[in-house]
């Protein structure tokens, strides 16, 4: 279904529910636990995987240093995706495990559990039924190259590893501060968070290992370990400064864990730029045309070249641009038609702009068969649009453009002969932009999978976002 290859027929509708439904991904996640489990017979494997259906589910790696706060925000992951949480200390207190009571008896007498073990119990868990169904969260594991080495040869990937990263000044601060409630097991610490009753603080007592020069070593310790340990995960990482609150560490940890990655899927990007005059349409269109290939498309450029060159559909288009009128929808669709049903346009893909502006065009657009894959709403304020448009000029003896807040001109007799086009007045603005305001709600309903992004920023930031939005997949529908 790659239409990159050459210009193939291929419907809309295929490629669209293959992506829609994740068939690709679904398809390489089955031959990955294939050739992992190798099984006698792969048809029945491939059928109980398909049951199961948890490709999806959260696969996380949390890693930091002491008092970076990972187990907290494990916890807090845990429960909002209704997931399980796995770490050292309740991989040792498993009943009824074999393997959990060999590794207590190592570790009381060793006070360390030695990887293989580790890797053992880590691989037990993940099999049981809930992480299966609900996936996993794992604190702290790997804490060494070799075993982030094992897990991997076991056939256990995390789909997201997290690393949160603080200054070590702030770590020791954090952690020699610490108390514990023997009677309630609460944590406190003498700067942050110190109980405001005098019969708590004095029963108040301080864990072993947490002295200055205690994390110091620990902090050692994991820092020459973290960095052999990282190159594991070339593709799914993502640094998380600690040195912040609790609650933003994580609302960034959430969004990356249901952040799906870049699809290997054959994928010809048909983007639609949505957003009122001035957000910055043709500008982003133009940056996604340089980056990718695609084919610019501006409705409103599109039919000022069918006049120009004199076309059977510029000839239709002439008479209402000569009166001032509005084109009618038949006659742009038809235009839009001929031009996306070109050969660079199926071999490239293309970024449109300037249409649909209503729900009638939209669907007009989907009737002939050119539905776009991507669809991005620039969302700017009206003040913002005033700003940029109202301020614009062009000098009628050199012909350059310039804007008095941007671009000021360099003189003041260049000034003076400036002049403003009928199109960049506030009254017209005004007018065009409630249009647009107006249609902008059914065409969001329309589009449901219409990704809305804040166009009054730095245009290479919402570049980011729109490219971001393009080469990774959409996420699925929450029903």
């Amino acid at each position: 279904m790659d239409a990159t290859t050459a210009p193939h027929l291929i419907p809309p509708e295929m490629p669209q529910y293959g992506e829609d439904n994740h068939i690709f991904e679904m398809m390489q996640n089955m031959l990955e636990q294939l050739l992992i489990h190798q099984p006698a017979d792969p048809i029945s494997f491939m059928i109980s995987h398909l049951r199961r259906n948890n490709d999806n589910v959260p696969k996380v790696v949390i890693l930091g240093p002491p008092a970076s706060g990972k187990t907290t925000i494990a916890m807090w992951l845990c429960k909002h995706l209704n997931s399980n949480l796995v770490t050292k200390e309740n991989l040792l207190e498993r009943e009824f495990s074999p393997l959990a009571e060999e590794a207590r008896k190592h570790f009381q007498t060793y006070k360390r559990i030695p990887n293989s073990l580790l890797v053992g119990l880590v691989q037990e868990r993940l099999s049981e039924d809930d992480c299966l169904r609900r996936g996993w969260i794992l604190d702290g594991i790997p804490e060494r190259r070799e075993q982030a080495l094992m897990i991997q040869t076991v056939g256990l990937a995390p789909k997201h590893v997290i690393v949160l990263n603080a200054p070590d000044t702030v770590l020791i601060e954090r952690n020699v501060g610490k108390r514990i409630d023997p009677v309630t097991g609460e944590i406190y610490h003498t700067t942050f968070d110190w109980p405001p009753e005098s019969e708590i603080q004095n029963r108040l007592i301080e864990p072993d290992g947490i002295s200055e020069i205690e994390t110091a070593k620990k902090l050692l310790e994991y820092h020459r370990n973290i960095i052999r340990i990282l190159p594991s995960y070339p593709k799914i990482l993502k640094t998380i400064s600690a040195d912040q609150p609790c609650v933003d560490i994580f609302y960034q940890a959430l969004t990356y864990v249901q952040t799906g990655h870049r699809c290997n899927a054959p994928f010809t990007p048909k983007v639609l730029l949505c957003g009122p005059l001035g957000s910055g349409k043709s500008l982003q269109a133009a940056l996604l045309a340089q980056r990718y290939g695609l084919v610019d498309i501006c409705c409103g450029q599109l039919l000022k070249e069918a006049v120009a060159a004199k076309s059977t559909f510029g000839e239709l288009i002439q008479p209402f641009f000569e009166k001032q009128m509005t084109v009618p929808d038949s006659i742009i669709t038809k235009a839009l038609a001929e031009r996306l049903g070109k050969q660079d346009c199926i071999q490239k893909g293309w970024v449109l702009h300037g249409f649909p502006r209503d729900l009638d065009q939209a669907r007009m657009l989907t009737s002939m068969g050119y539905s776009p894959n991507r669809v991005f709403f620039l969302n700017v304020p009206l003040d913002s649009i005033l700003e940029r448009m109202t301020l614009r000029r062009t000098d009628p003896v050199s012909g350059e453009r310039f804007h008095l807040m941007y671009k000021p001109p360099p003189t003041v007799e260049v000034q003076a002969r400036l002049l403003q086009n009928p199109k960049d007045s506030e009254d017209y603005i005004r007018l065009r932009t409630d249009l647009f305001f107006r249609n902008s709600g059914d065409l969001e309903q329309y589009y449901e999978r219409a990704i809305t992004i804040n166009g009054d920023q730095d245009p290479y930031t919402v570049f980011e976002y729109i490219e971001s939005g393009i080469i990774n997949p959409l996420p699925k529908k929450v029903t």
